[in-house]
């Protein structure tokens, strides 16, 4: 079980919980800043002064008082009313995230609620009931407030739920379960709903992803310029030493040790080429900026999982509430559109390599990667989807962070785009790792066309696990089944293992 404080959760737990359902309790130094930080909003709630988000209404209508005999019922029509949320769900993974996500900022006591309504959420989450949440609706403004508002619709009994393939009633789901609609307090509704746990949960999970794509790119890579008979040399330690970037030295690194003791490497030793293209000898330079873009999202994200996002905030020593823009997601759209624009460096120099293998004006090898080229089209359109998806993912390095448009009648006037920016990193994500199983098809491929020689023995075990999925292409079928599994094996990481070395 993983035990929420508020300040420790990492992008690996975050991920185990999403993926592999580990239990979540509260810690109990957590419990105590929860019970304190309560005391004071039952205080205030209890009081004649008008305080934000417990007994005044919100947004637009902050200046209007709502009377003690209403509280709750403000608190539901809250959630309710902002539950706007349209098109597709988000896949369960990530609404697992979300709900982890929001406990954790609930965990830190800034917010106000009560330990049981928490407990609730957790119990929530443990027993696999997940809120069907639509991914849009959500300018990350007051946070994400829409897919946040269908996840606690759920908590109080409506709503519905998603398993991925049908929903549910969210009240016939609790029952089910055995559990209880939670009762809303004094501005409980709220504190679910204001934050940017949404848009972090999305770019939280493409991150994870991402990191993993960008060590099978560096994999990848290493088989493509094996089977092109490229040069070892431009991976020298000695030329990344003296511009010290972690992730190019990182990606050279890889490199330099899977292509160690080729013998295809030593097959073209005086072959008296003097440079390899730049999608080949600059593998280290473009994969390494990508990583070091990859580093900063992490940096943002990790700090943003274990950050108090509400409004207003609860501060139990000194007993005050007050209101400020914690909840603003410029740092998770921001952080999401870098993410988009390092997937695509990967995605470029990628579709390069793969154009490579396929043209034996470039590779030496037969067209398209076929023996019996003209009745065999072998890899031709593999190639052109590579380059389709290389295009689309250019338009997707659009910054949705440089976008603003007014809402809740002007108070809100500069909003972040976060979960916009969030769900174009995850698709640019998504499309990036379909263009790298193309280049791994091509680049196995070549390593087959290229025997009896073979490449070193972490190479050949990564082209086995891509054997065990795609035989080798004798003559002509869909490429489509064969790119989406690729990209599958990519996805689990399992390339990155089948080497047998450590992939930085």
């Amino acid at each position: 079980m993983i035990l929420l404080d508020g300040t420790t959760l990492t992008l690996e737990q975050l991920v185990a919980i999403a993926d592999r359902q580990v239990d979540v309790g509260l810690a109990d130094d957590a419990r105590a800043r929860v019970i304190a930080s309560r005391r004071v909003v039952d205080a205030m709630a209890s009081g004649d002064a008008a305080v934000y988000g417990i007994n005044t209404g919100f947004g637009n209508f902050a200046e209007t008082r709502i009377d003690k005999a209403d509280l709750a019922a403000l608190q539901v029509n809250l959630v309710r009313s902002h539950a706007a949320g349209v098109d597709d769900p988000l896949p369960p993974r990530a609404v697992r995230a979300m709900m982890v996500l929001r406990a954790n900022v609930l965990a830190k006591g800034f917010s106000g609620i009560r330990v049981e309504t928490l407990e609730a959420l957790l119990a929530l989450l443990n027993d696999g009931i997940h809120p069907r949440v639509p991914c849009r609706g959500s300018v990350g403004a007051s946070g994400d407030l829409a897919p946040l508002a269908h996840l606690a619709l759920v908590l109080i009994g409506e709503g519905q739920t998603w398993d991925g393939t049908r929903s549910e009633d969210g009240a016939r789901a609790l029952a089910s379960a055995g559990l209880t609609p939670v009762a809303l307090g004094p501005k409980e509704g709220l504190a679910l709903i204001n934050g940017t746990q949404a848009s972090t949960a999305v770019l939280a999970l493409a991150l994870d992803g991402a990191e993993r794509l960008a060590r099978a790119a560096d994999v990848t890579a290493a088989l493509s310029i094996d089977g092109l008979l490229g040069s070892r040399r431009p991976f020298d330690p000695r030329i990344h030493a003296p511009r010290p970037f972690a992730g190019q030295a990182a990606a050279a690194d890889n490199l330099w040790r899977l292509i160690d003791g080729s013998p295809l490497n030593a097959s073209h030793a005086n072959c008296g080429r003097v440079q390899d293209a730049y999608s080949e000898r600059c593998v280290p330079q473009v994969h390494g900026a990508a990583r070091e873009a990859l580093a900063w999202v992490r940096h943002i994200v990790s700090v943003e999982m274990n950050a108090a996002t509400d409004n207003p905030m609860v501060f139990a020593t000194e007993a005050e509430i007050v209101s400020g823009g914690n909840f603003h997601g410029a740092p998770v759209a921001l952080a999401a559109d870098v993410l988009a624009m390092a997937v695509t460096q990967l995605a470029t120099i990628s579709e390069r390599r793969s154009e490579r293998l396929v043209n034996p004006a470039l590779s030496g090898l037969p067209a398209f990667l076929v023996e019996r080229g003209g009745l065999q089209s072998g890899f031709m359109m593999a190639q052109v989807t590579a380059a389709a998806l290389t295009s689309e993912l250019k338009t997707l390095c659009h910054p949705a962070s440089a976008d603003t448009i007014p809402t809740s009648a002007n108070k809100e006037d500069h909003v972040s785009m976060s979960m916009g920016a969030s769900l174009k990193a995850e698709r640019a994500l998504q499309l990036a790792r379909l263009v790298l199983a193309v280049e791994l098809m091509c680049a196995c491929q070549a390593i087959d066309l290229r025997a009896p020689i073979a490449s070193t023995p972490a190479l050949m075990g990564a082209h086995a696990a891509v054997r065990a999925v795609v035989p080798m292409l004798v003559d002509d079928r869909s490429p489509a089944p064969d790119i989406d599994a690729l990209s599958a094996l990519i996805a689990s990481g399992a390339l990155e293992y089948a080497t047998g070395v450590v992939v930085n």
